[in-house]
């Protein structure tokens, strides 16, 4: 039993501060983040051979387009949920962009059920 001032291991876990999507700014980094896959676009493939995609995602709050580089970008589905670790937020071709950085993670943790807004879509220039 603990007492009311400890939480126990799934309650701890339980409190991460996700980041909603509509309050996303430029400079904006080590964010956690949980959202639906909407849009998959296609690969523009690198000088160096890597693929790039632009994949449309959302939560509750709203919508925006998340680069995603090689495999990350082949293994992901419209319709699944994916928890990001260590993300940022950068301008990119007048756009509010979401990126994975080095040492993030992106994991599929379910598919389907979530409620999602595409307003605002916060990568409209």
């Amino acid at each position: 039993m603990t007492s009311s001032g400890e939480a126990t291991g799934l309650e701890a876990s339980m409190d991460v501060q996700f980041t909603l999507i509509r309050e996303l700014k430029p400079g904006m980094k080590n964010l956690r983040l949980v959202f639906i896959v909407l849009e998959i676009g296609r690969p523009n493939v690198t000088k160096e051979n890597h693929e790039v995609r632009s994949v449309k995602v959302a939560d509750r709050s709203g919508c925006i387009n998340i680069s995603l580089w090689d495999e990350p970008g082949q293994l992901l589905q419209p319709g699944d949920i994916c928890s990001l670790n260590k993300g940022y937020v950068s301008v990119w071709k007048n756009c509010l962009t979401l990126y994975v950085a080095k040492g993030g993670e992106l994991q599929k943790v379910s598919e389907f059920c979530m409620q999602f807004s595409e307003q605002p879509n916060m990568s409209e220039p």
